[in-house]
Parts: C-alpha cells; structure tokens; sequence
C-alpha cells in the first residue's frame, strides 16, 4: 500500500555504515593534535593532577621520553608548561637559562629532533601572585607594558634552548610585536608565534591551574582575557596579532567558542589552533566515570566538531588516547 503522494529525498542512503567514510566531509588526523605536557621542578616522579584523572605532571627527568613517546605515537607536537621549583613577584625563572622549560627543551632536543617543541610563553606558572604579567599591589592592576619586556626576554630563552614555536598567552596588548622584535633582534627570525589571540576569561581553566599551581592571589584574570559575550572583539584581536607578526593563531577554550573558530577561520585563513582547555577534557572524564556519557565517543565528537569549526590544529589533553584510537 502506498503511505505517500510525493517523491521521497532520501538522505539516508548513505548513513550506512558502508558508505559513511565515503562522504564523510570532516575528518580527525593524528597530525591534526598538540599533546600538552606539564614539567613540574618540585616531584621526583609522575604525580596525578586530581582534577584531570588520567593526566600527569612529569619531574624533569622525564620529559624526553615522554616527548617521545608523543612523537611514537604519531603526534606532530607537543607544548610545554613548566612548574618552577621557585616564584617570585616577576617571574624570574621564566626566562633564565637553567630554569624548567630551558632544561626541558635542552633534554627533549637531545634525543628527539622529530617532534615539534611549542613552549608556553605565559608568566602565570611563575609569578607568587599567579597573574599573568607585573602587578601593582597598591592598586591590584596588571601592568601591560612592564610586561613586555619579560615576555621578550622568556621568548628568546625559549628559542635559544631548541624551541621551535613559542606561544604567548598572556593577552597582554602589544605583546605579539615586542616578542617577535626581541625574536628577530636576537637572531631567531624563522622562529614561529602561536598567538593565544582569542583567550576568554573563563571558568573551563579551573583544573589547569591545579596542574601548573598558577592559581592568583587576588581578584581574577577579566581584566586582560577576554569577556565570553564578546564576538566581534575577537576578530579584532586576532587582526591585531596578525599585524604584529603572528604566524599561527588560536583561540581558547574551544568547544564553547566554536562560533569564534568559525568566524576567525572563514575572515582570517590564517593557520588557525584551538585550545580543548582542562575544564573540557574533566568534565568528559566525570561524566564518563559517572557512566553518563561513553568517553570515547564523547572525546572524538568534541575534536571532530572542532575541526569542523576551521581549526587545523587541535590542542587537546586526549591527544595520546585519540592518537591510539586513531591507530587501531
């Protein structure tokens, strides 16, 4: 018996499992992931982040052949985040020689020439105050300008010790100019910026600031990131970064600003990262640990609506479980 008096478009044909990979139009590469990797002066041996089950802070000792075991993997980079034995109100061992990323990038560099090496150029993770640039106490105001200067001294340090990529976060204005000045002025001009161009203020950082213990003592970090109902400063923002000499931009968290990574990709077609940001990778685990989403479906529908949004590349604390799920 005929149910109906019209021709039928019928999408389904090819939803079959047969012919999914067929017309598939947005796919998820091993190449496509930036695995982070927290170096943490103060352990001896591999210490569990609580807020990040599954995910660790490596002693030094560690760090190249967790670099290649990223690289085995088939993982393109990593980038690194260093937990410094000491912090002071400037965040001094952000940019001596012999301070955590320095030595980090020396023993991976030693043994590893595979992998790309991204360090986070950021002064959070060594200030005693936790914010990310110079304070004035007597008002509690981020001082953008002093900051400058240190963010180019912590740049070339980075670059000295084998660094291919360094990548700023800070949001501080000017920052991506007075990096690639100190850059070009010290003789690393092919060394690349991956500017954190679009970094929002917002709450998915929680867990992240567990594992870089770069929590601040006062007030929040809303007057230098950037407000979450803000579009259109986005894109001013990433223009800005452009013309002081960007060479990679990125935005950050990712899944909550999909709409930015689409609008920056389709005016900029610059190469463009996305930040999958600590509070996304734990809220995952919790609900999969609750046994209320699957885990592995939740991860790759998260990185494949990323990719989808215009990212080419996907900073992402699942990048070693996607990199083995992808090798199956």
């Amino acid at each position: 018996m005929k149910l109906y008096m019209f021709p039928i478009t019928r999408m389904r044909r090819l939803r079959s499992s047969k012919f999914r990979p067929l017309v598939r139009e947005t796919g998820l590469d091993v190449k496509d992931l930036i695995c982070p990797v927290f170096v943490d002066e103060t352990i001896t041996e591999p210490r569990e982040i609580s807020s990040m089950p599954g995910y660790f802070n490596i002693p030094p000792e560690m760090v190249a052949d967790e670099a290649r075991c990223i690289s085995d993997l088939g993982i393109p980079a990593l980038i690194l985040f260093g937990v410094p034995r000491e912090k002071d109100e400037t965040g001094t061992h952000a940019y001596g020689e012999d301070d955590v990323i320095q030595n980090a990038v020396r023993a991976i560099r030693n043994e590893n020439d595979d992998v790309v090496v991204i360090t986070d150029l950021c002064l959070c993770e060594y200030t005693s105050h936790g914010h990310c640039g110079m304070v004035n106490h007597d008002t509690q105001e981020i001082l953008n300008d002093p900051t400058l200067e240190i963010l180019g001294k912590t740049a070339v340090s980075h670059a000295r010790a084998g660094a291919d990529i360094v990548a700023p976060s800070g949001m501080m204005d000017g920052m991506i100019q007075a990096i690639r000045n100190a850059l070009d002025e010290n003789g690393f001009i092919n060394t690349p910026i991956m500017s954190y161009a679009a970094k929002y203020s917002s709450v998915f950082y929680g867990p992240f600031r567990e594992a870089a213990k770069s929590g601040f003592s006062f007030g929040d970090r809303s007057s230098y990131q950037m407000d979450p109902g803000n579009s259109n400063e986005a894109l001013r923002e990433v223009e800005l970064d452009i013309e002081e000499g960007a060479d990679i931009i990125m935005i950050k968290p990712a899944v909550p600003y999909l709409d930015i990574i689409y609008r920056v990709k389709k005016r900029f077609k610059m190469p463009t990262a996305a930040y999958h940001v600590s509070g996304e990778y734990s809220m995952i685990k919790a609900a999969a640990a609750n046994g209320w989403l699957d885990e592995k479906r939740a991860i790759m529908e998260s990185l494949i609506s990323i990719k989808r949004a215009g990212a080419d590349m996907i900073l992402t604390y699942f990048a070693k479980d996607v990199a083995k799920e992808l090798g199956k």
